[in-house]
């Protein structure tokens, strides 16, 4: 399985037509990962194809230590949060009025998330804190280990672990309180 690097290592030493291989694995979980922080699909897109630049323009700055997706959800992550800085507004509307207003978002939104359950988990994990829910979205849609969501989030590995734990126990009752709640437990 191509995790990116070997295609980016491809590219580096030439291979123009490696960088399309890495923008293929990426791009739509990175647009779905930022658009967690701007609430913007448009922008989310904008953000991505910064991260994408960014890789063709500063080759440098990424050094192999960890992953390519660690680095470009780092960099995302960066990215994401500057740009709510510098517009001082965050928008908290939720993703159903997105849905709503941009037909665009919608077929993105079937895409990633394809059943009832997954749509319960995403607004179960929308009522979450922030850090909650970018702790559970890094490890489990976007698979990362503790040590690589660490790294995104600018944590050690044992602060990932108590957040998880604690995002996972505070989903758990959202979920008890939406009526989707685990039948093994009491």
């Amino acid at each position: 399985m191509n995790t990116g690097e070997s295609s980016y290592r491809r590219f580096l030493a030439g291979d123009e037509s490696a960088f399309e291989e890495v923008i293929d694995i990426y791009h739509e979980n990175l647009i779905f990962f930022i658009r967690r922080y701007v609430s913007d699909l448009s922008v989310a897109e904008d953000i991505a194809e910064d991260c994408f630049v960014a890789l063709i323009v500063y080759p440098h700055r990424y050094n192999f230590k960890v992953s390519l997706k660690t680095y470009l959800f780092t960099l995302a992550r960066n990215k994401s949060v500057d740009y709510i800085r510098r517009n001082s507004v965050i928008d908290m509307t939720s993703l159903d009025e997105h849905a709503e207003k941009s037909a665009e978002y919608e077929s993105f939104e079937n895409r990633v998330l394809r059943d009832e359950r997954r749509r319960a988990v995403n607004e179960g994990l929308q009522a979450l804190d922030e850090k909650f829910r970018t702790v559970l979205h890094l490890i489990y849609f976007e698979e990362l280990s503790y040590e690589d969501a660490g790294r995104v989030m600018d944590k050690s590995r044992k602060q990932i672990e108590n957040l998880a734990y604690r995002a996972r126990n505070a989903l758990r009752v959202i979920l008890n309180e939406m009526g989707w709640g685990d039948e093994k437990q009491n």
